[in-house]
């Protein structure tokens, strides 16, 4: 289910915010040019964030929310 139409299954959501500091380092790791500011998600600004990691990283938004899904 996708209950916030964000394009990332609740449940993996919901991982990923109890981990966060863990998604945050391997994230890091993915994308060494990313810094914690980068990594700083605020609740209603999803579009504006993978918007931003689209352009730090030059992956497509599609391509970094299917490495979310795979990862974590």
């Amino acid at each position: 289910m996708d209950a916030n139409n964000n394009g990332i299954d609740d449940s993996t959501e919901l991982r990923a915010r109890g981990n966060w500091n863990e998604i945050k380092g391997e994230t890091k790791k993915k994308w060494a040019n990313l810094t914690d500011d980068d990594l700083t998600y605020e609740e209603g600004k999803q579009d504006e964030w993978f918007g931003n990691l689209q352009q730090k990283t030059g992956e497509t938004i599609d391509d970094i929310k299917s490495w979310f899904k795979r990862t974590f």
